[in-house]
């Protein structure tokens, strides 16, 4: 058994990698550059959005982890076909419980769709917003102790990346063929109760500053083109995706509870240094 991880590189395919390897299970780390990667995975060099440039690394691969929303998706998956791969675990959005129509869920929606009709087996993975995601307050820390967050009354059960790498390897191993696995962390916690944790894992007494809706809707507008930004308003602002739910799929599937935010701030303390 190989997996070939796109991604490799990035939050959720890294933790693909991580989980193979502590599993023993040999991978094929996708990436456009060198990077460091844990015993029993080998880099290979090439685009996802150019499935000819690491065709050849479909060979004796047996599933493919791959990442929603790149070019060219019908040419990778003839290519899986052609080289006998048997199933694709697709990282794919929450976004999906709700309007499919919006410009995130539309390119998940895609992406599933297209690795559906090609025959092989597949598994969808439907995770929250990832616990890592803290990191988009780095160039705030950099600058003082307040941090300015968006949609401060909103509870989300962030997932910490390691936990859908677990997740991705069994059911890279066919424990979960035809399955669509929503994926939660362990407690819905707003930004403002993020930042605490944060700062207390960090060592540092920060301070969270509710952005009102006006300020959230600018930042949002003036930080992604504007389909993205309306979708994300929508997500959390209008409420048109749940993701304060809770729920065991993480411990039913891999048998371990989810990993906390506290965890994943002592695993990355020192990224905030």
């Amino acid at each position: 058994m190989t997996i070939l991880v796109t991604g490799a590189s990035g939050n959720a395919g890294g933790a693909v990698v991580r989980s193979l390897a502590a599993q023993g299970v040999p991978a094929r780390a996708l990436v456009r550059s060198a990077i460091e990667l844990p015993a029993g995975a080998e880099a290979v060099y090439g685009d996802l959005n150019q499935p000819d440039t690491f065709a050849d690394a479909l060979a004796d691969v047996t599933g493919i982890f791959l990442l929603s929303g790149y070019d060219r998706l019908d040419e990778l998956l003839a290519n899986a076909v052609r080289a006998a791969v048997r199933r694709v675990v697709v990282l794919s959005s929450s976004s999906l419980d709700g309007d499919v129509t919006n410009a995130i869920a539309a390119y998940h929606h895609a992406t599933e769709e297209a690795v559906r009709a090609a025959g092989l087996e597949w598994t969808s993975l439907r995770p929250n917003s990832f616990m890592s995601n803290t990191l988009r307050w780095l160039d705030q820390l950099k600058a003082g102790d307040e941090v300015r967050v968006q949609f401060p009354d909103v509870p989300v059960s962030t997932i910490h990346p390691l936990d859908i790498g677990d997740v991705a390897t069994r059911a890279l191993q066919g424990e979960h063929d035809g399955a669509v696995l929503r994926l939660t962390g362990p407690v819905a916690l707003t930004p403002v109760e993020q930042v605490a944790i944060l700062g207390a894992g960090i060592g540092r007494a920060l301070t969270a500053y509710p952005m009102s809706r006006q300020e959230t809707h600018d930042a949002l507008f003036a930080a992604m083109p504007e389909p993205y930004a309306q979708a994300i308003e929508g997500f959390f602002g209008d409420g048109t995706v749940d993701e304060t739910t809770v729920n065991n799929t993480v411990e039913e599937v891999t048998g371990h509870p989810a990993r906390t935010l506290e965890q994943w701030v002592r695993e990355n303390a020192a990224r905030f240094a």
